[in-house]
């Protein structure tokens, strides 16, 4: 049970999947789902050599025990968060693993971390402490954000194109790992050199860790000397969209997209926003009982730095301290759940009364569902329904940890042709879609490097789909919510209003009679701003049907 609630209480943040309604969409979901992936095959150098090793441990082949395995070294010359921050990087970028995916110890893998880093690098290296890992979460994080950047001045440095563009795989995250630590984190610049060219000389060769040396110090002496090769913003629109790419470290497409519906200066805001450590939120779950005060007292108990949401009654906030609430257990027990504030504020938007029916259209992994069902007291039925099977078992469990499961039925279905299939009408109906989720950039470090703008289109035509579909199960005089993470107003504002040429039995029922006004457009619809409200960008839109 640990495991799952890692998969889906931790980091759920309301970070939505591309799709869990159609096979169409289940291409944008290989780009963006939540599962571990083994590193590919094989060592990168076979005929490296291993430098000054000791303690005999076993070694695996392809992650299978081998009966015929030869000992490795375990070798303490490495540091550990350096080792483990090179690895969970090629998993990310090769392998498909997110970066915000933690176990309840918040550490990574788990038990399986260093049998990663054994079978990528080909040694051990001591297990992770807790400064280890925070260390691993940082740049680990940090190199993501930052990689359009950090490829720049490595790529400047390197010179020769072809240098930069042939390198491989392991090498390139060992330089990004060490540009990272002397250009954002500030840290002894000869003690990161020398620590990356350990590296590289053991995991890769020699030769490797000759280059990593003089690309790191060709890097301090700019650094030093304030002259960093980077971009000025100036020339025309795409000149400046591309220089604005390297320096906030996003895609052009966001860049101009942002430009063109909030302007230059916003843009840079959210950019810079999105670049910045990430703060979280907890849910004290009503559900089992627990307050919020309660959950301030073990957070005191804990001395975790905190303070109380302003919107929500059930919500803390907190800027550091997420790996200490995961490993006292909090989370595991069911006690409270990882839930941004602007996810907490859509289920606002919905409204659940007790006794009440509620379908979630798109419910996995379930933080709105679990939510919603704690606030019926007992009293109702949230319908949770989605095509992915084992996120739906995810939830189910999750529900039964936090005591309403009473008040959760899950449905496996793809909610279009449920929808056709089923005359279940329910007094409300939340359609929290699939969508880019480029509200959530600053959590899902990631995520911008995963989104295309083709995928932009694909996603408004599932929308739509959806949103046919769904208002299909709203009873008349019901309400039907549409809400997104994401801040394009395409998903957002024109979806809703194409839904309404379509279906003009349904009208705008103005959210600011269930959120606070601060978060209320000019038509009536509720929307987070990362920038000005300091949470993940959302929006909700809250429609009534005619009896």
């Amino acid at each position: 049970m640990s495991q799952v609630l890692s998969f889906h209480v931790l980091l759920s943040a309301e970070t939505h999947r591309p799709s869990s309604s159609s096979s169409k969409s289940l291409k944008l979901e290989q780009r963006t789902k939540t599962s571990i992936s083994t590193p590919r095959k094989g060592n990168f150098n076979p005929s490296r050599k291993t430098q000054k090793l000791n303690t005999e441990v076993s070694t695996y082949r392809g992650g299978q025990f081998n009966p015929a395995r030869k000992t490795q070294k375990l070798n303490l010359e490495i540091s550990p968060h350096r080792a483990v921050s090179a690895v969970r990087l090629m998993r990310i970028e090769m392998g498909g693993a997110f970066a915000d995916l933690l176990n309840e110890k918040g550490k990574g893998s788990g038990e399986n971390e260093m049998g990663y880093v054994e079978r990528t690098l080909g040694f051990r290296t001591r297990d992770l402490e807790d400064r280890d890992l925070r260390l691993v979460t940082e740049i680990v994080g940090g190199t993501i954000r930052w990689k359009r950047y950090l490829d720049h001045l490595i790529s400047s440095i390197c010179r020769d194109a072809n240098t930069f563009s042939r390198m491989e795989p392991l090498l390139l995250q060992i330089l990004r790992i060490g540009f990272y630590e002397i250009v954002k984190l500030n840290m002894p610049p000869y003690a990161v050199v020398d620590e990356n060219v350990r590296l590289a000389k053991i995991a890769l060769r020699h030769g490797a860790g000759n280059m990593v040396n003089g690309i790191l110090r060709k890097l301090v002496l700019l650094k030093e000397s304030n002259s960093l090769p980077l971009p000025k913003v100036e020339g025309d629109d795409r000149t400046q969209a591309r220089a604005l790419a390297t320096l906030y470290s996003h895609p052009v497409w966001m860049i101009r997209r942002w430009t063109k519906h909030l302007g230059q200066e916003e843009a840079i805001r959210l950019m810079a926003w999105n670049n910045s450590d990430p703060s979280f939120s907890l849910r004290a779950n009503s559900g089992k009982g627990i307050s919020r005060a309660d959950l301030v007292t073990k957070l005191n108990l804990l001395e975790v730095p905190h303070e109380l949401s302003l919107h929500l009654n059930d919500f803390v906030r907190m800027k550091k301290g997420l790996q200490i609430v995961i490993q006292a257990g909090l989370l595991k027990e069911g006690l409270c759940s990882v839930q941004d504030e602007s996810a907490g504020l859509v289920v606002s938007v919905v409204d659940p009364q007790q006794g009440e029916s509620i379908i979630d259209c798109c419910a996995a992994p379930g933080g709105k569902t679990l939510y919603m069902a704690s606030l019926l007291s007992g009293q109702g039925m949230v319908y949770a329904i989605d095509i992915n099977e084992g996120r739906l078992r995810i939830l189910k469990e999750t529900a039964k940890l936090h005591q309403v499961d009473g008040v959760v039925t899950t449905i496996h279905a793809d909610m279009r042709s449920y929808a056709d299939n089923n005359t279940m009408k329910c007094d409300k109906v939340l359609l929290d879609a699939p969508c880019s989720g480029l509200g959530v950039l600053s959590k899902r470090a990631d995520l911008r490097w995963n989104r295309r703008l083709e995928d932009m289109e694909e996603l408004k035509n599932l929308q739509d789909e959806l949103l046919d579909a769904a208002s299909q199960l709203v009873k008349p005089g019901g309400v039907l919510v549409y809400s997104t993470c994401s801040i394009d107003p395409e998903e957002n504002e024109e979806r809703i209003a194409a839904f309404l040429l379509r279906h003009p039995y349904f009208c705008i029922d103005p959210a600011d009679k269930y959120v606070p006004s601060e978060f209320i457009t000019e038509h009536g619809f509720y929307s987070s701003n990362p920038v000005k409200h300091s949470l993940d960008g959302a929006f909700a839109a809250r429609l009534s049907r005619a009896l």
